[in-house]
């Protein structure tokens, strides 16, 4: 009986978890999060927690505000196409959009991304992209996570979440209270569909009778169109909040204009809103036709155009304009509060 052979020592590696090669994406993002730091940031990529030192006395009364969120089945289209440098600045986009509509500027943001198999520059591409979201939205990416979970996830696949922390005064909470009727409603130009309504978009997209990511659309495929990231409105917005009073902010994701307005309004407020007074992009009327969709399930669905809805008393509503496109931003008068009776009247109409 001959003598079985040593077995050979079995490593963390062999069972699908690459150490260096985590180690080789905090490497590949160094300068890019360092771009995003601010001067509250102390401490650097490495440490068990990230640290940020507030100037507390810029502040009478501070409130933290947080929100986490993902990017959800856009991914898929990210996956499917390689094009992974936008998807980040949706994760951001996606918490410090939440921020703001309650006055809060974003201060710091933590990402979680989580791969069957870690692929370094993959990876640093994705986070790229988050620290080019910090940016635009003003606060510093101060830490995350990467997770390399074999057999988790399917090979050339991953996941993202991304926490945010922002500060607001408590006396300029914006939390809608001061809403009344006569009040006007502004809306400011999404950037297509932001980062909602992509397992409907898949489905009409690249179903076998679909015109597929490859498709030519206003000078490019549909694919590279349906990626472009949501816009973010930190900054725009806190340039009116200093300026002028706003009653209420509405970031129209899931659940579209139906579920979102009310979420700011009193109970005795409701939106009217005048449907041809903002431009429409044409990928939604696209993902309209294609799958013959209703109005009320497109705008249950989509932003259908409209990423972030400001509500201001009438006499300000011609200064929030000016602001806003003076700061970059697409916005249109689109409606005014009216008076809602009874509980059982809409609380947004669309005429």
């Amino acid at each position: 009986m001959s003598s079985a052979e040593p077995l050979k020592p079995v490593t963390y590696r062999d069972s699908g978890v690459d150490i260096d090669a985590g180690n080789r994406v905090v490497s590949l993002i160094r300068a890019a999060v360092a771009s995003t730091h601010r001067p509250e940031v102390a401490s650097d990529l490495g440490g068990f927690g990230a640290l940020f030192h507030p100037d507390w006395q810029k502040y009478r009364d501070p409130v933290l505000v947080s929100a986490t969120d993902g990017v959800g089945t856009k991914l898929k289209l990210a996956f499917l196409t390689g094009r992974l440098d936008t998807v980040g600045i949706d994760l951001v986009a996606m918490s410090v959009n939440d921020l703001i509509v309650q006055g809060a500027e974003p201060l710091f943001f933590l990402d979680y991304f989580a791969t069957g198999r870690l692929k370094p520059e993959d990876a640093a591409t994705v986070i790229q992209g988050i620290a080019a979201g910090c940016r635009q939205a003003g606060c510093a990416l101060i830490g995350g996570e990467t997770a390399e979970m074999p057999g988790f996830y399917p090979d050339g696949e991953f996941d993202l979440a991304g926490f945010a922390v922002g500060i607001v005064e408590k006396e300029r909470i914006i939390d809608g209270r001061h809403i009344q009727p006569g009040d006007a409603v502004i809306g400011l130009a999404s950037s297509g569909p932001h980062s909602n309504g992509y397992s409907l978009i898949r489905k009409l997209i690249l179903d076998p009778s679909g015109p597929g990511l490859q498709a030519p659309f206003e000078g490019t495929t549909l694919g590279e169109a349906l990626l472009t990231p949501t816009r973010i409105y930190v900054k725009p917005l806190l340039a009116v909040q200093q300026q002028l009073t706003i009653k209420g902010l509405v970031h129209i994701t899931g659940g579209g204009f139906w579920e979102n307005i009310p979420r700011v309004l009193p109970a005795h407020c409701a939106v009217a809103i005048a449907k041809n007074s903002w431009q429409r992009p044409a990928i939604f009327d696209l993902l309209q036709s294609l799958g013959r969709i209703a109005e009320t399930e497109m705008l249950r669905t989509f932003n259908c155009g409209l990423g972030m809805v400001v509500i201001v008393a009438a006499a300000d509503a011609e200064r929030t304009l000016q602001l806003l496109q003076q700061h970059g931003e697409q916005a249109w008068l689109a409606g005014q509060v009216v008076a809602r009776v009874t509980a059982d009247d809409p609380a947004v109409t669309l005429s």
